[in-house]
């Protein structure tokens, strides 16, 4: 079972250390500059006698890449769980791309941002040779995320669609034209029905993703919890939910919809929804892991890829004896 907040470990515990570690890279392979890192990161690797592998039909990175002869492909000469990690450049679409790759395996993911926001990325592409460094000496934490089990059921109740969400879980119109009618169930009790758009069904990761945007919470990485928000609701109660992590959220497409909806996942993966059609979301057993080199706030993180303003912001009061003891319940 999951720990109840994302928690580290120290990485030499992950993985032996007798053995050349498999070190998968992900790279976007259309811009010059991440192609280049993804060249300097696989030199490194090289060098420190570990083995960098690539993702199955990434033809496109290996050409740009130059002579690849002496990288392994994963599935074909390196299996999943034999991955001590996974070095990730690119924007938080190819950190998704990466997480789906490693899925059946226990590599943590490091980010490298070579795109706009890169929430998810642990650092900037300007520390590379730095970040190298700290992970062929295995210098880094891991921190498992929360992640949802994704299932669909045809009117009779059977699964017809299994996945997964890092991000979140979203059940949307097929068709712009028309609103869909779909009914809210919690722990399977009905909570409300109503024409929309769609409804997100978000992890804590996944807050500051489509949750975000769709008029969500942010919710701390350390409070585990799924969030639930409709998308253009024609309702009176229609407002984001935040829900225990143990929740089972149900989302049924009422069978008087006028055409069928769309299951995504992470943006990802997607099922097709017809009338009748139940999406269940609960937390899965299998959490992402991250790889930290930095015990960065979450706060900071937000400020830092928000660019939010703190202006005029003087720092923290020191605490006094009194407030100490008061919060502390402590009689003074």
């Amino acid at each position: 079972m999951t720990p109840t907040t994302p928690t580290t470990s120290d990485a030499t515990t992950d993985a032996p250390q007798s053995e050349p570690r498999e070190i998968l890279v992900v790279a976007h392979a259309r811009r010059e500059d991440t192609v280049a890192a993804a060249r300097r990161v696989i030199d490194a690797l090289t060098a420190a006698g570990a083995h960098a592998v690539l993702p199955d039909g990434d033809d496109e990175l290996r050409a740009e890449l130059g002579d690849t002869s002496d990288i392994a492909t994963l599935g074909v000469d390196v299996t999943v769980t034999a991955l001590d990690l996974a070095i990730v450049l690119g924007g938080d679409g190819t950190i998704l791309r990466a997480a789906e790759l490693v899925r059946e395996g226990t590599a943590p993911i490091l980010g490298i941002n070579m795109g706009h926001v890169g929430f998810l990325a642990e650092i900037e592409a300007d520390v590379i040779d730095d970040a190298m460094r700290r992970v062929i000496a295995r210098d880094y934490d891991v921190e498992e995320r929360m992640t949802l089990a994704v299932d669909v059921r045809d009117a009779d109740g059977r699964i017809i669609y299994e996945t997964w969400a890092l991000n979140e879980a979203t059940v949307e119109k097929a068709a712009r034209e028309r609103m869909m009618e779909v009914v809210i169930e919690i722990d399977g009790r009905p909570l409300s029905s109503f024409g929309c758009d769609g409804v997100v069904v978000s992890t804590p990761t996944g807050s500051t993703a489509y949750n975000f945007s769709a008029g969500g919470p942010v919710i701390w990485p350390t409070v585990e919890a799924i969030a639930v928000v409709p998308l253009s609701a024609h309702a009176l109660f229609a407002k984001p939910l935040v829900l225990g992590p143990e929740t089972a959220v149900a989302i049924e497409v009422l069978a008087r919809t006028d055409g069928q909806g769309i299951l995504w996942c992470d943006g990802r993966r997607s099922h097709d929804l017809p009338p009748g059609a139940r999406v269940v979301s609960r937390r899965s057993p299998k959490p992402v892991r991250l790889a930290r080199l930095h015990p960065a706030s979450f706060t900071d993180r937000l400020v830092r890829k928000f660019q939010l303003p703190v202006a005029g912001w003087r720092g923290a009061a020191p605490r006094t004896t009194e407030q100490t003891d008061a919060s502390r319940g402590t009689p003074g």
